[in-house]
C-alpha cells in the first residue's frame, strides 16, 4: 500500500513539469491558453462555436479538442473557422499536459491571441492534471442538476470561471440555481459566472468580454 503514493506523486510531478513547459511557451507567444472541462453533453463544443464567430476580427483563435475517440469536435471547430487540433486519447478519460505539449506545434502560436482547449468529458479525472494553460472554465448545463457542486468538489473546487448553460431550459426544469450558486461559491469563492444559452446567444456577451479582458492581460503580459 505504501508503494503506491510516491508512483502517484511521479506521475502528478512530471506532468507539471511539462505543464510548466507549455505555460512557458504560450507566456512566449502572448497566447492565452484556457482549459474548457464539463461532463458530457455540457455543451463545451457548442459553447466553443457559439464563441468563434463573435470573436472573429477581434481575437485570433485556435483550438485543441481531446475525445476518447474520433475528430468531429476537432472539424466542428475548424468549421467555426479557427485552426484545430485533435488529440484522441485512445481510452484515456482526461488530457494531461504531455499531450497539450504534442499539440502545441501543430498550431501557428505566433498567430493566435487565445487558444481553447476543449478537455475529455469527465468531472473527476481532468481536475488533477494540470495542462499549462492560465484558467480553468467549467461548463456545467441545467438538466445536469443543481448538486453537482456537491457531488464533484475537487473539480469545481479549481475553476476560475463557470459557464452555466442552457438557461434557456431553465423553465422545464426543477434547477435551482440559488443552491448550485452556494455549492460553487463554498468552493471557489472568486470565480465568476456566466449564465447562458449557446442555443439562443442570451448571456453570450459578457463570455465574449471576459475572454478578450483576460487574453489583453496576458498580451500585455508577454
Amino acid at each position: 500500500m505504501n508503494q503506491r503514493v510516491p508512483v502517484v506523486e511521479k506521475i502528478t510531478k512530471a506532468n507539471d513539469r511539462i505543464a510548466a513547459l507549455n505555460r512557458a511557451l504560450l507566456d512566449r507567444h502572448g497566447v492565452f491558453g484556457l482549459n474548457l472541462l464539463a461532463s458530457p453533453g455540457a455543451g463545451k463544443t457548442s459553447l466553443i462555436e457559439a464563441t468563434l464567430p463573435r470573436l472573429r476580427g477581434r481575437l485570433r483563435v485556435g483550438v485543441v479538442e481531446g475525445d476518447l475517440a474520433t475528430s468531429l469536435d476537432a472539424e466542428r471547430a475548424a468549421a467555426a473557422g479557427a485552426p484545430a487540433v485533435q488529440i484522441t486519447t485512445g481510452g484515456a478519460c482526461h488530457l494531461d499536459a504531455a499531450m497539450v505539449n504534442d499539440a502545441l506545434p501543430r498550431l501557428p502560436l505566433a498567430e493566435l491571441d487565445l487558444l481553447i482547449v476543449e478537455n475529455v468529458g469527465n468531472l473527476i479525472c481532468p481536475a488533477s492534471f494540470a495542462l499549462g494553460t492560465h484558467a480553468d472554465v467549467l461548463v456545467a448545463s441545467t438538466p445536469e442538476g443543481d448538486d453537482k457542486p456537491y457531488k464533484y468538489p475537487s473539480m469545481y473546487g479549481r475553476v476560475g470561471a463557470l459557464v452555466i448553460n442552457k438557461i434557456d431550459l431553465l423553465p422545464h426544469l426543477d434547477f435551482d440555481m440559488e443552491r448550485f450558486r452556494r455549492g460553487v461559491a463554498v468552493l471557489s469563492p472568486d470565480a465568476i459566472a456566466f449564465p447562458l444559452s449557446c442555443r439562443t446567444g442570451e448571456g453570450l456577451d459578457a463570455w465574449i468580454a471576459w475572454l478578450m479582458a483576460r487574453t489583453r492581460q496576458t498580451r500585455g503580459a508577454g
